[in-house]
């Protein structure tokens, strides 16, 4: 059994695009309901299925399997809801953890948010200065709701 242990934070700079290099993502949801959501997505020339299940807190369980990129592509332009989610990803390493800064496109254009995977909820870690507030709880920035509540219409 998978298990994700995730907090979301807002960025107060974009110091990040110096520290990595971005990776194209494109991902759609055959699924959104809040008990689970299943998310089809390809990075770079990959393709993955994922299910997830309700959050509770920062945690949630979470299955991700690779598929077929042409079947990946198929099911986000012929099943998945739109608008369907674009954006770069960069992975930053810092002080033992890799945060990722996730920089969004098309319907979502402007939001940027960074997150970091913890072993346990209370775990600690330092936050670089370039991350601000924690937005952990807030269901409008989940991705899942990005396609039903598009950033540009906050």
């Amino acid at each position: 059994m998978g298990v994700e242990i995730e907090k979301k934070f807002l960025l107060t700079g974009a110091e990040y695009k110096q520290l990595a290099a971005g990776t194209t993502y494109r991902q759609g949801y055959l699924s959104t309901v809040k008990e689970r959501t299943v998310r089809v997505r390809t990075i770079a020339a990959k393709g993955f299925l994922t299910i997830k299940g309700i959050s509770v807190g920062a945690t949630r369980l979470e299955y991700e399997y690779e598929i077929p990129l042409e079947d990946a592509n198929s099911l986000l332009d012929e099943l998945c809801e739109k608008p369907l989610i674009e954006k770069n990803r960069y992975k930053i390493k810092f002080r033992g953890f890799t945060w990722e800064v996730d920089e969004f496109f098309g319907e979502n254009d402007g939001l940027v948010v960074a997150e970091i995977e913890l072993e346990s909820e209370d775990q600690s870690f330092d936050k670089p200065e370039w991350v601000g507030e924690e937005v952990t709880g807030d269901v409008r920035y989940f991705n899942s709701n990005l396609i039903k509540q598009p950033y540009s219409q906050w």
